[in-house]
């Protein structure tokens, strides 16, 4: 998985980030964070950490999963940093955790997902998937990288991966270093700045 395919991961993403589907796995809902409702404004001034606007849902086992498996769909390389060096599973944690519309269920997939995940890489590999090399983690995750074509006993699985995948990608690329990836230069200040010519300030009745 190459950072052009990651690449081509977050433009898809990012199309959907407004409407990011809803669809859970067939299990039982995961349990709620102790959050009601969406609270009072935060403080736009305030350096917010992790956990401090609601209870976050992962637990130090979960986040570990979470980390390797961010790390093999955006690994580090000679031009940025891996998926959880900028703290993406912070942000996963957080998605999943948060008391909006819609976050439960994807918090269903996510829980259920990272738990299918554990379980199948005891049953090929006798290990956790934070612990397998390289080559173990890629062969599970091309089992369930492409929905449209996973078997039926990873179809489950598929849409984990889809979820998982969606928010990696929008995690990091939001970030700086993501940005810079990506070559994004908007919102950067300029040393001059010459402002409209004379012909547009006349025309708009400025000059």
């Amino acid at each position: 998985m190459d950072r052009r395919t990651a690449i081509t991961w977050m433009l898809t993403a990012v199309a959907a980030a407004a409407v990011l589907e809803r669809d859970a796995l067939a299990a039982e809902p995961a349990k709620s964070p102790a959050a009601k409702g969406y609270g009072p404004d935060p403080d736009l001034l305030k350096d917010y950490k992790p956990g401090d606007l609601w209870p976050l849902t992962l637990t130090a086992e979960q986040r570990i999963t979470t980390a390797a498996l961010c790390d093999v769909i955006i690994p580090a390389d000679a031009k940025s940093p891996s998926a959880s060096a900028v703290g993406v599973p912070d942000f996963i944690d957080e998605w999943i955790s948060a008391p909006y519309p819609g976050h439960d269920r994807d918090r269903t997939i996510i829980l259920t997902g990272l738990a299918w995940l554990e379980a199948e890489s005891q049953r090929r590999f006798q290990g956790d998937f934070s612990n397998l090399v390289l080559r173990q983690k890629n062969a599970i995750c091309e089992d369930i990288c492409y929905l449209p074509k996973a078997k039926a006993e990873f179809k489950s699985a598929a849409e984990f991966f889809k979820k998982f995948r969606d928010l990696t990608a929008g995690g990091f690329y939001t970030t700086p270093a993501g940005m810079k990836d990506l070559g994004y230069i908007g919102n950067v200040p300029i040393a001059t700045f010459a402002g409209p010519s004379p012909e547009v300030l006349q025309r708009l009745g400025l000059a």
